[in-house]
């Protein structure tokens, strides 16, 4: 059973950094594809990050790309999601995901939309105050 623990959240002000992590259990992900959601009050769930297996190609939502940076450690199967200049519209709760599919084309789906990470932690809230 996969297992996905979100961690780092809390309340900060705009221009301030955050670094979320989540730790992954219950299989062998060094294969799998690793990313970030988030759900903002009232809004759905967006895309926010992706990482392939290696870790060595990354993909980003726009509203995202060049203030947040995703990276993962296989040895430990932990994913982080270092979040800079944050912005009051970041405010949302980060779910970790996590997909047994890796391939470029699938996490390309996954940005536009067509294609979702299957497994999901419960959250954790980032706050940005302005």
């Amino acid at each position: 059973q996969v297992h996905l623990v979100e961690s780092g959240g809390g309340l900060v002000q705009a221009g301030d950094s955050l670094r979320l992590s989540c730790t992954a259990s219950g299989r062998d992900f060094d294969t799998w594809a690793m990313g970030w959601y988030r759900q903002a009050p009232g809004k759905e769930r967006e895309f926010v990050a992706a990482v392939n297996w290696s870790g060595e190609d990354t993909y980003y939502a726009d509203s995202v790309r060049g203030r947040f940076t995703i990276s993962r450690d296989n040895a430990k199967d932990v994913v982080h999601l270092q979040m800079n200049i944050l912005k009051p519209e970041d405010t949302a709760v980060y779910y970790c995901a996590v997909d047994p599919r890796s391939g470029t084309p699938f996490i390309q789906a996954v940005v536009r939309g067509t294609q979702t990470l299957d497994f999901r932690g419960k959250g954790t809230l980032v706050t940005v105050s302005s």
